[in-house]
Parts: C-alpha cells; sequence; structure tokens
C-alpha cells in the first residue's frame, strides 16, 4: 500500500493523506529530533533516530494534550524483506471496537468501549540517507471528535500508569509482609513526598501486578500448601486436613482444622457459622470459614476451607469435610449466606441441621434495587420489616407481613415474593425453637466478622496462610484465655438480691450470668397470673392483654416459655424468671442451667488437662491462680494463716519431685509481670490494696486508696498492723508474730520464693 492509499486497519481505522492534512515534506525544514519534548508539535519533516524515539516524543504530546497513544498496524507489502518501513501512532480512541467469535464459535458480549474512531495519528516512514536510516514524520493530525482530558485526569489513563522496576520490587516486599494494597499505595505516597492519590500508578495497577506474580507460582504455591499441611500433620498427630485435585492435578479443594479447635467444636460446636462471602483474588479461590461461641461469648475457631469453584459439590465436599475432622458430630445450627448452592448441600449432608440466613445478607441484596421502587417511604418499610423480623409468633408474622405488602404495594415484586418464601431460614418467629447460642444478634455478628478479617488479613503466599491462620488463632486463644481469667477474677456484682441470681452467679459463666442478670432485672416489671394448674399468663404491667404463656410443674422441675428464649439462646427468659420468683423458687433447675454457659465445661476444654497447652500459657495460668490467692488471703486473717500454710505444703511437695536431668530449671521463666491485670480486692477495713506480681520493680496499681473516714476519734489506718519483715510485708500482723518467720517448715529457698 502506497503512503498516499487510504489505509484501513483490522478495527476499522480509515487514515488517508486526503482527510488527515498531510502535506509533502521540505527537507530544508527538518529538523533531527533525538530527545522528546512536551514544548514541541510534531510536524512533516520531522526527523528521528528511531522508532522509539518518535514514539516517546508523541506520547509527551499527548500527555500533554489530554490523551493517550498506540501503536498502529497498517496493511500492504511496505515491510515484506525489509523490515517495518512505515509505523503510524493513533489516538487511543481511534478505530472502532470489533465483535471476535470465540474459539467455540460464539460471539463475545458486547463490552463497552471507549474507541469512537478518532482520525488523530502521526505516521513516519523510515528513509536512508547516506547509509544512516532515519524515520521522517510524513503525516500529521491532531484533530479529535471526543473531549480531551485535563492534565490531573489524563494520568489515570492505562497508558501512563507505569510502574518502574524498584517500585515493583518494593510491591512485593510489601506483599509477603501481608500489607495490604491500600497501605502499600499510602507507605510509598509518603516515601515518594506525593500528596493523596496522586502517584503515577493506581491501586488497579498494583492488584493486576500483584495477580500477574501470583499467576507463576500458583501451582507451585498450591503444592507447598499441602506440603505444609503435611508437614503440620507430623508435628501434631490431632491436626486435620484434607484436600482435592481435579482431572489436571490442580489443587481444586483444600480444608484444615487445627488441634485446638477440635477440641472447641466439641464443647461448643452446636451452633457453627459458615461464612462463605470472601475470596482470595490473589489465588482465583472461595475462602469459607467456619466460627462459632464459646461459653464465655468469644469467637472460636473451628476450620477453614478454600474451594475453586462455588457449586454444590464444592459446598458438600466442605460440609462432608468437616464433619469428617469433626468425628461425624452435625452441628444443631448453621448460620450462612443467602446461597442456592449452599443450602442444598446442607439439606444433603446435614439433614437434621437447621439451616438459617444472616438477615443482614438479605437486606444488603434489596437495599440495590428496593430504595428505588418505594422511594421516600424506603425507611418506614426498612422499620416494619425489622418489627416483623423480630416478632414471636408465626402466626403473627404470617399475618403482619400481608398487612405489610399490601400497604406498600409490593405483591408484584419479586424479590419480596421469593424473600417470603424462604421466611423460614431467616424470620426469628420460625427460628425461636431452635438453639443459636447468641450469634444472630448484632453485637456477636460483628465480634464474628472483626475476627474473620483478622484471618483474611493474613493472606500473602498460599503456603503460608496456614501457618499465619494458625498464628492469629493461637493469638486469638491467648488473649481469650487472659481476658476469662480476668472476669472470673472480678467481684461479681449481684443486683437484685434474688437466691436465683446469687445461685446463677456461682454456677455460670461471667458472660451468661450477665444474659441472665439482664432478664432478672426486667422480670419485676412483669406480673404473673394464674390461670390453669401449672399454667400462667406474663405479661407487662402495662399491657392489657397478650403476653406469655408460662407451663411451670414443680414436681418434674419442668418450666417452659411460649417465646421460647430458652431454646434459642440457653438462657431463661424473665417470664420463666418471674414465675419462679411467684412461687417461692430460690434456684433454677439444673436442667435449665446448661453446661454449655456454666464455668466448668468438658473435660478437653479444662486449661489443667489440656495435653497440647503451651509451657507459657500453663506459667500464665499458675500466676494468675497465685494472685487469686492473695487477693483471697487478704481478706481475714483466718484466711491469711491457711493460705501460708497450704502453699508450704504445696511447696514442699512440689521440691519433693524429681528434677528433669537437662536443666530444665534453667529456663527463663517467660510469663511478663503485665501479662495479667487484677481486679480491686477491698479488706475488711475499705483500703483496696495494690498487689504486685512478678517483678518487684513493675506493679500495678489497682485502684485508688478509699476515704478513710475516723471511727471514736481513732485513725483506720493506725489500727492495721504492717509486717516489716521483707519476705512478707502483708497487713494485719507485725514481724514478731509473722506467721512465715515463725514456720518450721521453710527454708531459704522457700523464703526467696515467697
Amino acid at each position: 500500500m502506497s503512503e498516499g492509499n487510504s489505509m484501513a486497519s483490522e478495527n476499522g481505522t480509515d487514515l488517508s493523506q486526503d482527510d488527515t492534512g498531510t502535506i509533502e515534506e521540505n527537507p530544508e525544514e527538518t529538523i533531527l529530533s533525538q530527545q522528546t519534548s512536551v514544548n514541541l508539535v510534531p510536524f512533516i519533516g520531522q526527523r528521528f533516530v528511531s522508532q522509539d524515539a518518535a514514539y516517546e516524543f508523541y506520547c509527551s504530546f499527548a500527555k500533554q494534550c489530554g490523551f493517550s497513544i498506540r501503536r498502529h498496524r497498517t496493511r500492504g507489502k511496505d515491510g515484506v524483506g525489509r523490515g517495518v518501513t512505515r509505523r503510524d501512532f493513533t489516538c487511543h480512541r481511534g478505530g472502532f471496537p470489533q465483535m471476535k467469535p470465540s474459539d467455540d464459535g460464539k460471539m463475545q458480549r458486547n463490552r463497552k468501549s471507549s474507541r469512537c474512531g478518532c482520525q488523530a495519528y502521526m505516521r513516519i516512514v523510515k528513509r536512508v540517507d547516506f547509509d544512516v536510516p532515519e524515520w521522517h514524520v510524513t503525516g500529521f493530525s491532531n484533530v479529535h471528535n471526543h473531549e480531551l482530558l485535563k492534565l490531573n485526569e489524563v494520568r489515570l489513563l492505562p497508558a501512563y500508569c507505569s510502574i518502574t522496576p524498584d517500585d515493583k520490587t518494593r510491591i512485593c516486599m510489601f506483599a509477603k509482609a501481608g500489607m495490604s494494597v491500600r497501605q502499600m499505595l499510602r507507605l510509598m505516597e509518603l516515601e515518594k513526598g506525593v500528596k493523596l492519590g496522586c502517584l503515577p500508578f493506581t491501586e488497579i495497577d498494583v492488584r493486576n501486578l500483584l495477580q500477574s506474580f501470583r499467576n507463576v507460582n500458583r501451582d507451585y504455591d498450591a503444592i507447598d500448601l499441602i506440603a505444609m499441611c503435611k508437614k503440620m500433620k507430623d508435628k501434631n498427630p490431632s491436626f486435620q486436613y484434607d484436600f482435592k485435585m481435579d482431572g489436571h492435578n490442580r489443587l481444586e479443594h483444600i480444608a484444615w482444622s487445627y488441634a485446638s479447635s477440635v477440641q472447641l467444636y466439641e464443647a461448643f460446636g452446636d451452633a457453627l457459622v459458615f461464612d462463605t462471602t470472601h475470596r482470595l483474588d490473589s489465588y482465583d479461590m472461595l475462602f469459607g470459614i467456619w466460627v462459632g461461641l464459646d461459653n464465655h461469648g468469644m469467637a472460636c475457631f473451628f476450620g477453614c476451607v478454600l474451594l475453586r469453584d462455588e457449586n454444590m459439590q464444592s459446598f458438600s465436599w466442605s460440609l462432608k469435610t468437616l464433619l469428617g475432622f469433626m468425628n461425624g458430630k452435625a452441628p444443631q445450627t448453621l448460620l450462612t449466606d443467602q446461597n442456592i448452592w449452599l443450602k442444598e448441600a446442607v439439606a444433603v449432608e446435614m439433614p437434621e441441621t437447621k439451616h438459617a440466613v444472616y438477615i443482614w445478607h438479605i437486606l444488603a441484596k434489596l437495599s440495590d434495587s428496593l430504595p428505588t421502587f418505594l422511594g421516600s417511604s424506603y425507611d418506614d418499610w426498612k422499620a416494619e420489616f425489622y418489627r416483623l423480623y423480630n416478632l414471636e409468633l408465626e402466626e403473627d408474622f404470617e399475618e403482619e407481613w400481608s398487612k405489610m405488602v399490601n400497604k406498600y404495594g409490593l405483591r408484584e415484586y419479586k424479590h419480596i415474593t421469593s424473600l417470603y418464601a424462604l421466611r423460614t431460614f431467616w424470620a426469628l418467629p420460625f427460628l425461636r425453637h431452635y438453639f443459636f447460642a447468641g450469634l444472630l444478634s448484632p453485637c456477636q455478628s460483628e465480634a464474628i466478622n472483626a475476627f474473620i478479617q483478622r484471618i483474611l488479613s493474613a493472606q500473602s503466599q498460599l503456603d503460608r496462610f496456614v501457618e499465619r491462620v494458625a498464628e492469629i488463632v493461637e493469638f486469638n486463644d491467648r488473649a481469650a484465655t487472659k481476658q476469662k481469667m480476668q472476669r472470673k477474677l472480678q467481684k461479681i456484682c449481684l443486683k437484685t438480691g434474688s437466691p436465683i441470681e446469687s445461685h446463677a452467679a456461682t454456677v455460670l459463666t461471667p458472660y451468661a450470668f450477665g444474659k441472665l442478670q439482664e432478664e432478672l432485672l426486667m422480670a419485676p416489671q412483669y406480673a404473673s397470673l394464674l390461670v390453669d394448674e401449672g399454667c400462667f399468663q406474663v405479661k407487662h404491667h402495662t399491657e392489657t392483654d397478650g403476653g406469655c404463656k408460662v407451663i411451670w410443674i414443680p414436681c418434674q422441675e419442668h418450666i417452659s416459655c411460649s417465646c421460647h428464649q430458652f431454646e434459642f439462646s440457653g438462657i431463661l427468659c424473665r417470664h420463666v424468671l418471674r414465675v419462679l420468683s411467684t412461687d417461692n423458687c430460690f434456684q433454677i433447675p439444673d436442667q435449665y442451667l446448661p453446661i454449655r454457659w456454666r464455668n466448668v465445661t468438658s473435660a478437653s476444654t479444662n486449661p489443667l488437662r489440656t495435653t497440647t497447652r503451651d509451657r507459657s500459657e500453663k506459667i500464665q495460668l499458675l500466676e494468675s491462680m497465685a494472685s487469686a490467692l492473695v487477693s483471697e488471703s487478704l481478706e481475714t486473717e483466718e484466711r491469711l494463716d491457711v493460705a501460708c500454710e497450704q502453699v508450704a505444703m504445696v511447696l514442699n511437695h512440689v521440691k519433693d519431685l524429681p528434677r528433669p536431668i537437662h536443666g530444665m530449671d534453667d529456663i527463663a521463666y517467660a510469663c511478663p509481670s503485665h501479662s495479667l491485670i487484677l481486679p480491686e480486692v477491698e479488706d475488711t477495713d475499705g483500703i483496696v490494696q495494690s498487689i504486685t506480681v512478678g517483678n518487684s520493680h513493675e506493679s500495678f496499681t489497682l485502684g485508688k486508696l478509699k476515704e478513710r473516714r475516723p471511727r471514736d476519734g481513732v485513725d483506720v489506718s493506725r489500727k492495721r498492723r504492717h509486717c516489716s519483715e521483707p519476705c512478707c510485708r502483708h497487713f494485719g500482723h507485725d514481724a514478731s508474730s509473722c506467721p512465715i518467720m515463725g514456720s518450721d517448715t521453710l527454708n531459704a529457698e522457700l523464703l526467696g520464693y515467697l
């Protein structure tokens, strides 16, 4: 094809000398341009030493004007035998999008394109003068049929979002450290001293770069992940994992669970959350995690799974694998997101399990279309919807739902129709008969979601993912253990003076007791009326009708309420507590204080019997018990004397035990003194003591000295005797009557320990 003929490319760009304004070049006006300059405009006859130099020059010019360029292939025989002799650079919006058939003959979907047939271009032709090749500009047009971008907008075009090799290296290093993409961008902005969002590349460019790196090693990472699971299995036989390979010998699914998770599931696996709303985009795999609540209301990890595909077969495999990990024990209830394949898989693999869907997932999907349909009435509808969601009786729900649909004209709205068809999976009136351990409450769902987000932040390299998740789970367990111990050491505050409250405080965990105490405080506001033998009608004192029906059979110690709160949460409701109080019942029957919510659970979760517990955790537990012993001993003289006597006996018994051969006693004491914050300890005279644990130079003042009121003209502080011996320094005696110094069974080592 000659230069004067029209150029038609594959993408539909039509360039010719006639309609682009190409003029004949004048040799006297030509300039050899070896360096680019944004202050120069391309002109006919301009010369370059190479194609790249011409491209850089035109690219700089385009960036200044507000567009980007691309290399344009032409048809013809210009390049046959002599290489490329002509090159066209066009505007990035030149040409028109073309529909290309795929391999199976089907047309691709009609994607949006920025191409609009722009005719702006620059043409260069190769000339050889005196055996020196040069590239001459023979055609140029800067006429655009679209709006040009501003300088702060043009930098976002893909052609100008380049990442230098040094930046790529730093991004890879940040990714290995587990940083998120936004953290990477913010750190690089601070390093380069640029304003927020003014880097030469965007968040999408960084994500694409990381994706390209991971695509290369994806199969190798999967092999490393399996090898890592095998290594952890060899270290700890209680570690559980399973995987499945596809027909091309690539990893399709993999699931794993830690030894501590299996033990926790034995005690708290009755109510589960299976969250499958996240993906590991870097490996294009769906990430699912099983989480629950322990008896202290804290999130506990049961296992996780990576799935290549999102279908019924994948979910069935994951549920079957979980049952294999947990010795075939299925949960009573399972909470998931709204997924039709997951719903079918649960029905097949766990037929006895009640499957429920989080209401927040449902409302998130409705919020995309329903506000537009309802307009200003959406907020009123949402409030009405939540009222129906929290109703107690199924009959009330059916009646009120029909009224709501008619009121807002939603009878023909398909999303509401499908939502009503699934009401037994999300509406509380249909779920109150099943035990969910409080997982449906907003605060617990937020806590579980925060725990899941911490695990998702661990993703870096796939083979390290299992270890990182293990570290997060271990850290969460340590933090939970510390918080539980702090709660146990705190004095229980009784607010009602009821014997029922006192009894429950000695049996339930602080978390469960707090829930029961809330119901006890509300119980006096309700009236209890005997309507039949063993049948009571309980309603709020402001209500004239309605209320709940409570059945109480004292001889069988059987009690139930129509609100089904005990079946739903394991905590007795205010209606039942009101009836028990009215009937002069001073203790809650044992079957209504579930083992799940008690301080003592199964032996597998007892810290003293867990064989896999780390040495440092045992030391921390011992320190906590010693602190509690000191706190309780300071209450009275008798307590202090008994404690000193018993501790001396225990120490003598420990000293009689055989010592390790290889110097285990030389191992450093690794439990810091600030690992536990003790509660306030009030002595008999109302003075709050400051107790020091561990290092004597690192003490915690646990409270301010309460105001000491003089009694009979004598200051209370003067009545307290203080022992001056350095090994004791306790109140209640002096050096002459110190029980520690007067003991015949203590030696120098024991005195140093105390």
